[in-house]
Formats: C-alpha cells, sequence, structure tokens
C-alpha cells in the first residue's frame, strides 16, 4: 500500500514539474551560435582596412585611365607593385579560374575585398577591355616599369608576323591548364605558368632560375609574359572582346601606321586595334589626341586652312 501511494506521489510531482518547464524544442538547439555570427556591418568593419584600400587603389588606377595621364599611369604601376604585389601578394589567376568553374571560391564573409577585387576585374574588363593588365596586375606593372627604365636599344623588336602567330601561345597555355584541372583536380602546377608567385617570396629553386631567365628576357622583348604566355591575360582577352567602350578611331586612322608603330603591345595589326591583344595602355589615345603629332589633326588645320584661303578668294 505504501509503495502505491509512493509511487502515486512520485507520478504526481513529475506531472507538475514537467508542466512548469518550458516545451522543448525539437532536435539540437544552436541559438548561441547564430547569435555569435557577426553581421555584415561587423565583417565590413573587420575587413574595413583592406576595402578602404583596394578602393583607394582602384580609385587610382581609374582616374589615371580616364584622365591619360602618363604620371598618374606610372604612380598606379608603381603602386600596384608595393600594394597588390608586396603587401598582398594577391593577384587574380589561373586558380581562380578553375574555382569560378568548379564554384570552390574564397568565402564571401571573410573575403569582400577580395570579391570588391574579383568584380573591378571583370567589370572594367566588359566596360573597356585588358585594363587589369595594363594597370592592377602587379607583376604586369614591374614588367612596364622594366620596360620604362632599360634603354630601348637593347629592345629586340618581334617581326609582326612571329608575334601574330606568338599571341596565340597564350591561349594554348589556357585551355591546356583548363582540361588538366578537370582530368587531375591538381592545381600545384600553375606555379610553372605564372609566375605570381615571386611576391610571396617562397618557391623552389628552379622556380627561380625560371623566374629569372623571364625577367632577363623581358628586359629585350617588351611586355614578354603578358603578351605570350599569360593564360589569365588569354582569359580576359576574351572578354575584352565584347567590350562596350572600345577605343575611338578617326578615319585618317585606315591610312596611317603611327599607332601601330607605337604600340608597345603589338594590339594594332594592319591599322585595326585588335582588342584581345590591347591592355589599354593609353599610347595611341594619347597619340590621337596629340595635335602636333597625329595625321588627322595636321590634315584638319590643312583644311581649315584651305577653307579660310578658299572663302577669301571667293570674296
Amino acid at each position: 500500500m505504501w509503495e502505491r501511494a509512493s509511487v502515486a506521489i512520485l507520478l504526481f510531482f513529475c506531472a507538475i514539474t514537467a508542466r512548469s518547464q518550458p516545451p522543448a524544442e525539437p532536435g539540437w538547439s544552436f541559438d548561441d551560435l547564430d547569435a555569435a555570427d557577426p553581421t555584415l556591418l561587423e565583417l565590413l568593419g573587420d575587413q574595413g582596412w583592406d576595402i578602404g584600400l583596394f578602393a583607394a587603389f582602384a580609385t587610382l588606377a581609374m582616374v589615371s585611365f580616364l584622365r591619360k595621364s602618363i604620371p598618374l599611369k606610372y604612380l598606379t604601376l608603381v603602386v600596384s607593385v608595393l600594394y597588390m604585389g608586396v603587401y598582398k601578394s594577391q593577384l587574380i589567376s589561373v586558380v581562380n579560374i578553375f574555382g569560378a568553374m568548379t564554384g570552390n571560391l574564397p568565402i564571401f564573409s571573410y573575403s569582400i575585398a577580395w570579391y570588391a577585387f574579383a568584380a573591378f576585374t571583370v567589370v572594367t574588363t566588359v566596360l573597356w577591355g585588358r585594363l587589369y593588365c595594363g594597370r592592377i596586375c602587379a607583376f604586369g606593372a614591374l614588367t612596364q616599369l622594366i620596360d620604362a627604365i632599360v634603354p630601348a636599344r637593347f629592345r629586340f623588336e618581334v617581326p609582326k608576323a612571329l608575334e601574330e602567330r606568338a599571341s596565340y601561345i597564350k591561349y594554348v597555355i589556357l585551355f591546356g591548364a583548363i582540361g588538366y584541372y578537370l582530368l587531375t583536380r591538381e592545381i600545384e602546377f600553375y606555379r610553372y605558368i605564372e609566375p605570381f608567385w615571386m611576391f610571396t617570396f617562397e618557391a623552389s629553386t628552379a622556380l627561380w632560375i625560371g623566374l629569372g631567365v623571364l625577367l632577363v628576357a623581358s628586359i629585350f622583348v617588351r611586355n614578354l609574359y603578358c603578351r605570350f604566355f599569360c593564360p589569365l591575360g588569354a582569359a580576359l582577352g576574351l572578354i575584352s572582346t565584347l567590350s562596350v567602350f572600345k577605343i575611338k578611331r578617326w578615319s585618317e586612322c585606315s591610312q596611317c601606321a603611327l599607332c601601330e608603330k607605337t604600340c608597345e603591345w603589338g594590339a594594332i595589326r594592319k591599322r585595326q586595334i585588335v582588342m584581345a591583344e590591347c591592355v589599354r595602355c593609353d599610347d595611341c589615345e594619347i597619340l590621337y589626341d596629340d595635335r602636333e603629332r597625329c595625321p588627322h589633326w595636321l590634315l584638319e588645320v590643312k583644311r581649315k586652312t584651305r577653307a579660310v584661303i578658299g572663302s577669301s578668294l571667293s570674296l
């Protein structure tokens, strides 16, 4: 009897206790973990320094490009080497193409500055062409600075016929790299087709020797890697064929070869601009506005002079 009473009392208190407790949520509760997730504003605050630095650099690059300022262009190249190369050691790479193909990209929450960098690269390429290659890439900036320092007498001008054929090498490297990656899912080989690792100062002896040979060769053949071997440049070149704001041309350009001789990237062939090869270096665009060198403006002066003389004679 006492045992039955004890069991009844125990059940009674258990029922009261159960009613006094809040209903249990189904499954595991991750409220504490969810509350710890940072907000977008917090993420922006944590990465504000990186985002701000890139925004400042991108602004400098665009101002130098839109104003067609040679001093600002070379300032941009120096900043690119120091900031994008030495400080960040982070350039757009063929590895990012592999990641875009397989959805294996950096986590957005912790890589906002990188995504701004990638978006800037794609958007500017769609709008103007290979602006990234001409101003943003630290390795390309380094070779352009080398070219500006080395006397012109050391340069070897690649024959036009050879240059046109050699420009396809980078496309072979690009599609070969994509095919190899899709077959093997290996990415370590990228170091053998891209020298951007140099800014990390970490590589094997063989890679350093190869880089040394490439840089020495770049003294004699300007922008050697960018023009003939860069797979990323090939990918951006394909996009740039659809660019919105193309370089303007005068009617006289069909007869004049001044810009073609001036272009250091071999992007003007038979008086036609090859957008896939053009990096918007400004050389030809500055010539277009040079009223003392561009035949368009010289002929314009002659036409106006003749018109004035003709009108005077008619009077």
